[in-house]
């Protein structure tokens, strides 16, 4: 059998899908999968050994260039020669339902009531119900594993392998690992401004923690702050990394602390401690809190359905509160002798 997994972007939600391979391949190794991303965030998903080919697109470029859509169009209807037996759309949105329509016949996805952009769903032969409220972890499980009869529990999830996958040629990377103090990785940046955590409050949790704190940023004003947090505090700005890179990194921390974005889900995926920092989005729905998966939230009353960028209520999260979680989380690991 050989299937399509359509989830373009972002970051985090790719992350967030990728869980279902294994599964899948627990379920039937013989399974051929392709998955269909958008190609700023394709690195994510190099390296998966269960991944057979990974398609890019440039969707993301037609909202300056109308005229490459022909070109994108050509792309995926050549794409569907590769004769998929099903096609999943894992994304739900109108783009991902075309792209999946034009991919092959028999198409799954979210029904109308499970997705902010319910007309899709009228492109699927298959609609699976999954609450928009719920675990997007598990809406990801849902609309992947449904229609392959695939089932899952909790506990499988809780005990899943690490997913993420790199080259491990990154001895640029080591040399900002300390073999004395815990490394600790700080995720600054985020898609909205009103997820970010305070850059004071990043600074304090540096010095108060007093470990080899690394910060990570992508772009000049993550930049910035990384260059204000490292001159407040003991910590280190790190050169700007690749992808790839990126999760070496990641796999190499004794703590990630970040905002609700992209690069700190990752240490999720790689069963590696983590705090995630949420404010104006819903910290229970947006990752899957484990023994060493923690979650600090504002004291906002957020709605899926509805969120407000406007909500800054992130930075009224105490620092002092997310230090005693990470003290905690780095106590527990040496504890256990993984330090």
């Amino acid at each position: 059998m050989k299937i399509a997994i359509v989830k373009l972007s972002a970051m985090g939600d790719i992350i967030h899908a990728m869980l279902a391979l294994q599964f899948i391949k627990k379920s039937n190794p013989d399974i051929k999968i392709d998955w269909f991303v958008e190609e700023v965030f394709a690195p994510v998903l190099q390296n998966n050994p269960d991944i057979d080919n990974i398609y890019t697109l440039n969707l993301k470029a037609l909202k300056n260039d109308k005229k490459k859509l022909p070109t994108e169009v050509t792309k995926v209807r050549t794409y569907s020669k590769n004769s998929y037996d099903l096609v999943i759309d894992a994304q739900g949105l109108a783009k991902s339902a075309i792209v999946s329509r034009l991919l092959g016949k028999d198409i799954a996805g979210f029904d109308r009531t499970s997705t902010r952009e319910g007309v899709s769903s009228y492109l699927y032969k298959r609609r699976i119900s999954s609450d928009y409220c719920k675990n997007v972890i598990e809406r990801n499980l849902d609309v992947i594993l449904t229609p392959l009869n695939i089932s899952y529990t909790k506990k499988e999830i809780l005990e899943k392998k690490p997913f993420l996958f790199f080259n491990q040629n990154s001895e640029d990377i080591e040399k900002f690992l300390s073999k004395d103090k815990k490394n600790i990785l700080l995720i600054i940046g985020a898609s909205w401004d009103s997820k970010i955590y305070s850059k004071e409050k990043f600074a304090k949790i540096s010095n108060i923690l007093d470990e080899n704190v690394l910060i990570a940023w992508g772009s000049n004003e993550e930049k910035e702050s990384a260059e204000f947090i490292s001159s407040n505090s003991n910590s280190k700005v790190l050169p700007k990394l690749n992808l790839n890179d990126l999760k070496f990194l990641v796999s190499k921390m004794d703590l990630v602390i970040g905002n609700d974005t992209g690069p700190t889900h990752m240490a999720w995926a790689l069963n590696v401690p983590s705090i995630t920092i949420f404010g104006c989005t819903p910290g229970k729905r947006n990752t899957y809190i484990t023994n060493i998966n923690k979650i600090i939230e504002s004291k906002s009353k957020v709605n899926p359905l509805k969120l407000k960028k406007e909500d800054f209520s992130i930075n009224d999260i105490n620092e002092e509160d997310i230090v005693k979680i990470a003290k905690e989380l780095l106590n527990d690991k040496k504890d256990k002798g993984l330090s």
